[in-house]
């Protein structure tokens, strides 16, 4: 388990923060933060004021990350990438997380490592991470101008023939209910988003194109919702293109990969992070994952 609950004892009464600073190697600005955040407890009482005192036994819940063994994609002095599997988060949805993406990099690269992006969980593909502070920032302000040039493949059902520029406003849903957790929806009053679709394969035996999708901006949900939009949904996506009763139950856990694959046509969703562009300190990066995702989209389709 990544957050670890650690019994600590400190002889002379001090600031809690100076005391995190010296013992666990925090800047002021981290350990402040990780107080505010309820990490610190004394008599099992969460201490919140980050200019609080500690003396005596405490306890403090800090991040240790642990490692499945996955294999950074390519490894350069100021960043890393990782392929992320299908299915595995970018960071710790909470405490009870057993593993996320931030583990492995954090194990491997150490605690100034950082994630600079995020796909969602059943997104595989490409993760773009900084290896320290100054990176991370740079890094993630390419995003933010949107000086970062995004490839992704999609598996779609029905048969796309001609190339695409979407460009409708997204919209997250405001209603918190059960029934609509996570729905983005096109309307007029969303965001500007756009995005190119390129054919790439049809299928004709199981009526579904290959496409590649190229996004100008980085909405959430932004390519499934806009090619849901276009009437060719993404093969597998569990939320757009389902009813109210599958979302709900994929939502809940309760969704079996056999209801999965019957109502949807795969297991995962079948969107591929594939490849990067960008321009970082004056070298200039083209970075293509190595997976076979054609394979993996035939293989999700069985039980």
């Amino acid at each position: 388990m990544p957050f670890v609950l650690k019994k600590m004892f400190v002889q002379k009464k001090q600031k809690a923060f100076l005391y995190l600073m010296k013992e666990l190697d925090y800047t002021q600005k981290e350990a402040q933060r990780l107080i505010a955040k309820g990490r610190l407890f004394v008599d099992g009482v969460p201490m919140c004021r980050t200019a609080g005192e500690i003396e005596g036994e405490f306890e403090f819940i800090y991040f240790e990350p642990i490692t499945k063994g996955l294999v950074p994609h390519a490894v350069y002095d100021e960043f890393v990438l990782f392929d992320k599997p299908s299915g595995v988060l970018i960071h710790p949805q909470n405490r009870n997380t057993p593993y996320s993406l931030i583990d492995e990099l954090k194990y491997q690269f150490g605690r100034d490592a950082n994630i600079a992006h995020r796909i969602d969980q059943e997104t595989s593909g490409l993760v773009l991470c900084a290896r320290n502070k100054e990176s991370e920032r740079d890094i993630k302000m390419m995003f933010q101008e949107r000086d970062m040039k995004k490839k992704y493949l999609a598996m779609v059902h029905g048969e796309l023939k001609e190339e695409l520029c979407i460009e409708a406003p997204l919209l997250r849903s405001e209603d918190d209910s059960a029934m609509v957790r996570m729905v983005v929806k096109v309307h007029e009053s969303g965001k500007a988003s756009k995005t190119d679709i390129k054919p790439l394969k049809y299928f004709p035996s199981t009526n579904m194109t290959l496409v590649e999708c190229s996004p100008y901006t980085g909405r959430q949900h932004q390519i499934r919702v806009h090619l849901f939009h276009v009437k060719h949904p993404i093969v597998g996506d569990p939320i757009y293109g389902q009813s109210e009763e599958e979302m709900i139950k994929f939502l809940d856990r309760e969704l079996s990969d056999e209801e999965r694959i019957k109502k949807s046509g795969s297991r995962r969703l079948l969107l591929h992070a594939n490849e990067l562009e960008f321009e970082l300190y004056s070298n200039k990066y083209h970075c293509k994952s190595n997976i076979d995702f054609e394979k993996i989209c035939f293989e999700s389709m069985k039980a």
